[in-house]
């Protein structure tokens, strides 16, 4: 297997390979991360992994797009995640290639990444000014009747759409919709309006194959849930607003 040792970005989120994660970066200590990925030239990827933070976990205040009270102490690159972070950090993660990192006035960033590879968080090094890990890449299997497979979450999710977004909320037309099995499986763990831990889930899932059979039954499951509550806001629940550290 490859390894590498990357810096890391926990967050109570799940990255997929193919998906595009916006950041609203203020803490100093990610602050440092998207400086010294500046310094890697453009022309080469500006890497690094995001790994979910374990429900309980986080203990580091944070709030949507706006710099909290300590951003500017100094804080620990562990602080919040306990005195073994490894522990605080689900174990399969997706590295992502930064392609535009913004600096504001204020000193944050703003930042779009889009997940590349799966990736096993091995061990995590608080030593600098940020966390790092040692990964290893996991390999892309497909497994038995990933094709039938993916025609059949297709079909599924778009009648999953239908009843969470109504008429009013715009959904992806069947020309937008790819027909590859291991994108329409990352696409769809993306989209479901699933927790952190069913996506996390699909991301550990050993092969296109079963994360796909894994989706179906969930969009099964959710769809029926829908069908019995006409009621349910869903046009706040398909908006998705830039992740924040």
């Amino acid at each position: 297997m490859t390894t590498a040792r990357l810096p890391l970005f926990p967050l109570n989120a799940v990255l997929f390979p193919g998906l595009v994660l916006p950041l609203n970066v203020f803490e100093e200590r990610y602050r440092a991360m998207m400086r010294e990925l500046l310094k890697t030239d453009e022309s080469e990827p500006r890497r690094f992994a995001v790994v979910a933070i374990r429900d309980g976990h986080e203990i580091a205040p944070t709030a949507p797009g706006m710099p909290d009270g300590t951003a500017l102490t100094d804080r620990g690159p562990d602080a919040g995640f306990g005195p073994e972070p490894l522990k605080s950090f689900h174990p399969v993660g997706c590295v992502a290639d930064a392609a535009t990192i913004r600096e504001r006035p204020d000193g944050s960033f703003e930042v779009v990444a889009t997940g590349t590879t799966r990736v096993r968080l091995l061990s995590v090094d608080a030593s600098g000014p940020y966390l790092t890990g040692e990964l290893e890449e996991l390999p892309e299997r497909t497994g038995d009747g990933a094709g039938t497979l993916a025609e059949g979450v297709l079909r599924a999710f778009r009648n999953y759409q239908k009843r969470l977004a109504g008429a009013r909320e715009r959904s992806l037309s069947g020309d937008e919709l790819p027909d590859d099995p291991s994108v329409v499986s990352y696409l769809v763990a993306a989209a479901a309006v699933l927790d952190t831990p069913a996506k996390q889930r699909l991301l550990e899932a050993p092969d296109i194959a079963a994360r796909l059979r894994e989706e179906l039954k969930l969009l099964r499951a959710e769809t029926a849930v829908i069908r019995h509550l006409p009621s349910l806001p869903a046009v706040t629940l398909t908006h998705t607003p830039p992740t924040p550290n």
